[in-house]
C-alpha cells in the first residue's frame, strides 16, 4: 500500500503575509534613518568648509607681527579691514581685533574697556553666520 502524505510543503499565503508586514514594518524606519544620515552629510560638509575657512584666516592674522596687530586693534564690534576679506567675497571671513582687559584692572568687568598692553583679542566670523573663532595673542 502506497501512503501520501496530504501536508504540503513549503510556506503558507499566511505565512508570506506576517513576514512581508515584519519587513515592511523594519524597513521603513531603516530607511528613514538612512535618509537623516544622508541629509545630514551636507551639513556636516558644510560646517567642516566653514570651519577651515576660519582657521586659514585666522592662521594667517596670527602669524602678522603682534605689533602690527596691537596697533590695528579697535572696536570689538566693528570689523578690520585690513584682515577681513573683501566686501563680496563668497562666505567672507571678517576679523575683529580688540585690546583686552585681562586682569579686569579697572574693575568694570568689561573685557574691552581698560586693555592689557600686550594682550589682543582676535576673532574670525564668516559675515552673516554664527560660525566664528576666537583667541587672544601676546607677543
Amino acid at each position: 500500500m502506497i501512503h501520501t502524505s496530504s501536508r504540503q510543503h513549503g510556506f503558507s499565503y499566511i505565512e508570506v503575509m506576517i513576514a512581508t508586514l515584519l519587513i515592511a514594518v523594519t524597513l521603513v524606519p531603516a530607511i528613514r534613518s538612512l535618509q537623516t544620515g544622508v541629509n545630514s552629510t551636507g551639513t556636516h560638509r558644510d560646517y567642516l568648509e566653514h570651519h577651515l575657512n576660519l582657521k586659514s584666516k585666522m592662521e594667517d592674522v596670527l602669524a602678522q607681527s603682534f605689533n602690527n596687530l596691537e596697533t590695528e586693534a579697535g572696536s570689538p564690534t566693528v570689523p578690520n579691514l585690513t584682515y577681513s576679506d573683501a566686501a563680496g567675497t563668497p562666505d567672507r571671513r571678517l576679523v575683529y581685533l580688540a585690546s583686552y582687559d585681562g586682569d579686569n584692572l579697572d574693575s568694570d568687568n568689561d573685557p574691552f574697556t581698560g586693555g592689557d598692553p600686550g594682550l589682543v583679542w582676535v576673532r574670525v566670523e564668516i559675515e552673516g553666520s554664527a560660525h566664528s573663532l576666537q583667541t587672544l595673542t601676546s607677543p
